[in-house]
């Protein structure tokens, strides 16, 4: 008798593990899929910044605050909130008509969110 309630506790331990797992990769991979999605509007602001298209950059810029937001409060990661503030800049930029200047905000935005992987 002894022997299967280690076997059953055994059980039970392994499926408490790989729960815990599961639900740490899943809010892993849902942080991570609103840092893709801030850089590939960043990426998208610094390309529209870049050709002097002020409103379509702060408009990828605005989206890409959103996203990065989303994934600050995932994570205490501080490459998400630098990129954050970067990304923020870009949309000031941006809405006063300084495209280049936007884009380069929303560049640094980029490397900063990259390394929040």
């Amino acid at each position: 008798m002894v022997k299967r309630n280690s076997v059953v506790s055994l059980v039970f331990g392994a499926m408490a593990i790989l729960f815990v797992a599961i639900m740490a990769g899943n809010v892993w991979a849902h942080e991570s899929g609103h840092v893709d999605e801030a850089i590939t509007h960043a990426e998208e602001a610094v390309k529209h910044g870049e050709m002097g298209h002020a409103g379509e950059a702060t408009k990828h810029a605005e989206e890409a605050v959103s996203h990065a937001k989303m994934a600050q409060k995932e994570s205490d990661n501080p490459h998400i909130a630098e990129g954050v503030s970067h990304l923020e800049e870009a949309v000031d930029h941006g809405q006063q008509g300084h495209a280049q200047v936007a884009a380069k905000h929303a560049g640094v935005a980029i490397k900063h969110l990259k390394q929040a992987h």
